[in-house]
Parts: structure tokens; sequence; C-alpha cells
């Protein structure tokens, strides 16, 4: 696809973004899906809609926080915003122990990204406090942990700055797991992107989607946590536990497993079933057409 005034295009792992007039940035999400910073051969369906609508529901929901770079969701799978200059970090922040910190914990390390970690804490046990773990950024390949001090020292983000992101990630994640806990849910961990325009700090990409987060259901939680059971979750996380168990981490020379249709299908189903129990609403899938987006997004950057 080309839109009248393109000054740029990228691929991203799971988003083709677009930029206009070197101002603003459209967004389309697809289908694509990547665990281990890999992108699996397979797609599901919807999984774009159901990221873009929830994105866009959580930027508003915290737009008092901290600004945002959304200007328009002209259609479901498609978002418009102004550009910025993306912080080369993701702030990360976990109020469970899961994925991979219990990776790392479980291997027997008590340090991540520069955090010690509690002893004697089992998967999907709560911290006494969030923490935060950023990663370095990666546009191929594999992101990297990485300490807030080797942040500051390597002049990655400054000092002034980095100590706002922490501040507007730690408001933020307060935010999710207070809408989170409206709908029966915890949300256990997620990932934050921002940018700058300007002396201005923006609140980047999605936010509190199934991709970036990782949800628990909570009214059983604690039984199961006391009986050593699995905890019932809303994330992307079965999808690597199934690449885990089908031995595939994204390391060299390992072999992406071939995904049945049956399981695209559970993974675009879990996908649906957290929009809908975060959102309270129904899904309704829309197939958008190419020629429909370009017609579409010309218009609307041309009120913008």
């Amino acid at each position: 696809m080309t839109f009248r005034h393109q000054t740029n295009y990228y691929r991203g792992k799971v988003r083709d973004v677009y930029t206009i007039d070197d101002h603003f940035l459209v967004m389309i999400a697809s289908d694509r899906i990547s665990a281990f910073d890999v992108i699996l051969p397979r797609t599901i369906p919807f999984k774009g809609q159901v990221l873009n609508q929830m994105a866009a529901r959580f930027l508003k929901e915290t737009d008092d926080i901290v600004p945002n770079w959304l200007r328009s969701v002209p259609l479901p799978n498609v978002s418009i915003g102004i550009q910025c200059e993306t912080f080369p970090v993701e702030m990360v922040i976990r109020g469970n122990l899961t994925g991979h910190a219990w990776r790392t914990y479980k291997s027997g390390l008590r340090t991540l990204c520069g955090v010690t970690l509690p002893e004697d804490m089992k998967e999907n046990d709560f911290f006494p406090e969030p923490i935060i773990t950023p990663s370095t950024k990666a546009h191929e390949g594999h992101d990297e942990d990485i300490s807030r001090e080797e942040i500051i020292r390597q002049g990655l983000v400054s000092r002034e700055d980095y100590e706002q992101l922490e501040k507007y990630t730690k408001k933020l994640f307060e935010r999710g797991k207070q809408i989170a806990r409206e709908r029966g849910l915890i949300l256990a961990d997620t990932k934050y992107e921002f940018g700058k325009s300007g002396t201005t700090i923006y609140l980047i990409d999605e936010v509190h989607t199934p991709d970036s987060s990782r949800y628990f259901y909570a009214d059983d939680f604690d039984n199961r946590q006391k009986e050593g059971k699995p905890q019932l979750q809303l994330s992307k996380e079965f999808v690597r536990e199934w690449l885990i168990a089908h031995d595939f981490m994204g390391k060299e020379g390992q072999a992406i497993p071939t995904m049945s249709d049956e399981f695209v299908q559970s993974v675009s189903e879990r996908y649906i079933e957290l929009y809908e129990t975060i959102c309270g609403e129904k899904f309704i899938p829309k197939l958008v057409s190419d020629d429909e987006i370009i017609k579409t997004v010309n218009e609307v950057i041309q009120k913008l």
C-alpha cells in the first residue's frame, strides 16, 4: 500500500507503519503473531483488530496520566497519530513472577535487570511491589534485558527522561490493574513504549493488549496458588508455552513447529475472549480491504 504524501515505511513484527509528511504515522495492525521475537509463519484471524481496538480504548482511558500519540482510529485495524522519536527501551513492569521473570528465577538467578528478586517465591506469586525490568528495543532479533543504571550510563535515555518514564510506567500499571480488577482479572505484567516530540514525552504503540500484557483470572487465583496449579490466563503466554513444549524458544538452529488449523483457531478465540472480557462488550469482526484503508487514511490525514 502507498498513501498520499508518504515519506517512509517500516514493517514491524506485527504492525505495518507508514510515515506521512514526516509528521503522522499510520499503523496497520496485521494478523501476524510473534513469540520469542520471531514472527511465526501462520497468521491469527482478527488478531490485528483486537489489538488495535484494545490499544485505542486503553490509550483513551490513560490520557489523563500521560499524553499519547493517537489522533484517529478510522478503521478497526488502523490507527493514525503523531510521529515521535522513540526511546530505544521498553518499560516492562511486573506485578507477578511469571513468564520470562519466572524462567529466570527458576534457573536459579535472583537478579533481573539489576533488580534483586525475593527468595522463596513460587511461579505467579505477587511481588511485594511491582518491579520495572526494562529491555532494549530491537527492530530485528531479540530484545535484551538491561538495567536502569546501564540505560543511563550508555546514554540510551537521559536520567531526567528515564525517571519520568518510570513514574509514568508505575501510574499506568496501577490504572491497568484497576481496570482489570473491575473485570475480574489480574494484570500480571505489561510493557510500555514511549517517544518524544519536542520536549513532550508521549505514550506510543499498544497498551494493555494480550501481546504486551499477561492477565490472570482473579476469582480462583489464590486457590490455584495454594494448590500449585497453573493459573488460568488470557495472554499470548500460552502460545509461548506451546512453542516451548515443541522445543522452540527462538534460539539459533531451532525449527518453528507447525501450527495446525485447530491451534490457530484456538489462538484467535483466546484473543477475542480477552477483548470481550476486559472491554465488557461483544467483539464484532470486520474485514477491511486495502483499497478501503488507502481511501479512508488519505481522507482522514487531510483533516488532521
